[in-house]
């Protein structure tokens, strides 16, 4: 019953007019941007970040949550259509998805896709539901030693997952550290590493950071790329499945919302492995398994639902703990410190109708999404005509007025390019972002629980082991590093990510 009344408040909160108005928003531009290949949630939600400020705190989280999952039902449009995922997590529904639009069935390609993500979508949220609350009581008993080895954990599976090599995820993490301790000691009051730069007293600006990692670097990336696009816009009048269709997407939806609900919640991109997850699962579990890369409904179905039910999962640690799984969440961490709001389990009793109301949203969201979605697929097909040149131009003077307005300082432009410029290095290095943006936004956070647990255990550091619940984080770090660092695991983590690319 108390279920029950508390979603009673959250659809009460997000079904105001103002909500619904910016839920709307926020799907609409995370399909946009999802079908619009080499921007992303992410380099979206940080160009968008500045503007959320000016909104009510739910009102931005609802938005911002809208966009991300958005993004995981257009990333599959340009991945059936043009065979270029605008998602890394729909890389996998390029693979029988494009197949299906080159025989003629886009339509249905698409309509699986969508069907199978608002099922996914739909389900992951009421696990969110259940689940989130008993996890906020059993967060509410952490102390400092406690939070401090689940950041450690959270940061080394986020290494473990990362793309690329454990050296460089490892390289990413500690110089995302490293670059949250810039700013005044948090205990004495002493400005640190600021080069006495007054702008960097209070830290390096995380909008900043945000929008020209994954913002500005991105499209530099993109511009020396391909943009030439072929777009399969035929047989899109057939967008139901057939009875046949639809019975063989029953069961690889229902495995793909499984598994991908459980990945979501881990650190670095469950959604990600999820699909990928799902498509091995349903290749192995089909009588005809040849028939995957030539156009079979499950490598679609099965992707789709596994990449939306991460998506929504991963708001799990975010919403009790204050944890960030993604580099999304990381970002959404962000907007509710500057919206002054504490990320963690007392966001559940402090904050009843902006925890619920988030909650509630991404069912609404996700009947938004499934209702616009078919309707508006001729409207997708024809934006992704626009030439790049024209597109990412546009995008850049947004960035730059965005983060602008935040302190109406000049020095904020240049630190977006000096971040943009240096995403695009690591980029071309091939060291992923995400890593240092996870580091960056966990080290402040990281910092204060290691000293206050220090201080509270008067300098005692056997207080990390000597406390149950922080002994198992810590020796679950142990070994999940282990586990990545055997050889065999290595070289198949090292495959997947090669199927990915």
């Amino acid at each position: 019953m108390e279920l029950l009344s508390d979603l009673a408040l959250g659809f009460a909160t997000a079904a105001s007019p103002a909500n619904l108005l910016f839920c709307l928003i926020g799907v609409i531009l995370g399909t946009l941007i999802g079908v619009l290949p080499g921007i992303g949630a992410t380099a979206t939600i940080a160009m968008l970040l500045p503007i959320t400020f000016q909104l009510e705190p739910v009102s931005s989280l609802i938005m911002l949550s809208g966009i991300y999952y958005g993004a995981q039902y257009g990333g599959s449009t340009t991945a059936i259509l043009i065979n270029m995922p605008g998602e890394s997590s729909s890389a996998v529904t390029a693979i029988d998805g494009y197949q299906m639009a080159r025989a003629g069935k886009a339509g249905t390609a698409l309509a699986v896709a969508a069907l199978g993500s608002f099922f996914a979508g739909s389900v992951a949220t009421l696990l969110v539901a259940i689940f989130a609350p008993l996890l906020t009581v059993i967060a509410l008993k952490f102390g400092a030693a406690e939070y401090f080895s689940l950041m450690v954990l959270g940061l080394v599976s986020a290494i473990a997952l990362a793309h690329g090599s454990v050296p460089k995820a490892l390289a990413m993490v500690t110089l995302g550290l490293l670059l949250g301790l810039v700013g005044t000691d948090i205990y004495t009051g002493t400005p640190r590493f600021t080069m006495d730069l007054p702008e960097f007293a209070d830290g390096l600006n995380f909008v900043a950071l945000a929008v020209g990692l994954f913002g500005i670097a991105e499209i530099l990336r993109n511009l020396e790329g391909d943009q030439d696009r072929t777009v399969i816009g035929a047989s899109l009048s057939g967008l139901w499945p057939s009875r046949e269709d639809l019975g063989r997407m029953v069961g690889p939806m229902v495995r793909g919302t499984a598994i991908g609900s459980v990945l979501g919640i881990l650190p670095g991109g469950g959604a990600v492995l999820a699909a990928f997850a799902s498509y091995t699962v349903e290749k192995k579990m089909s009588k005809t398994p040849e028939a995957f890369g030539k156009g079979a409904v499950e490598g679609v179905a099965g992707p789709e639902s596994a990449n939306n039910a991460g998506a929504q999962t991963s708001f799990i640690p975010l919403l009790t703990l204050g944890i960030p799984a993604n580099p999304v969440m990381a970002l959404m961490i962000g907007a509710m410190i500057i919206q002054g709001i504490v990320p963690g389990p007392n966001v559940a009793t402090e904050q009843p109708a902006l925890f619920w109301g988030i909650i509630a949203s991404m069912w609404i969201g996700n009947l938004m999404l499934i209702v616009l979605n078919l309707p508006m697929i001729g409207l997708w097909v024809k934006l992704l005509k626009v030439p790049y040149k024209v597109l990412f131009p546009i995008i850049m003077a947004f960035c730059s007025i965005g983060v602008y307005s935040v302190n109406s300082n000049t020095f904020d432009l240049f630190a977006v390019a000096a971040f943009g410029l240096l995403g695009y290095v690591l980029l071309k290095l091939r060291c992923e972002p995400a890593p240092l943006l996870l580091g960056f936004v966990l080290g402040p956070m990281l910092e204060e629980n290691l000293r206050r647990a220090m201080i509270l255990g008067r300098g005692d550091p056997s207080v990390f082991v000597t406390r149950p619940i922080s002994l198992v984080l810590l020796l679950l770090a142990v070994a999940v590093l282990a586990v990545v660092l055997l050889p065999q695991v290595r070289r198949k983590r090292d495959e997947v990510f090669v199927e990915e690319g």
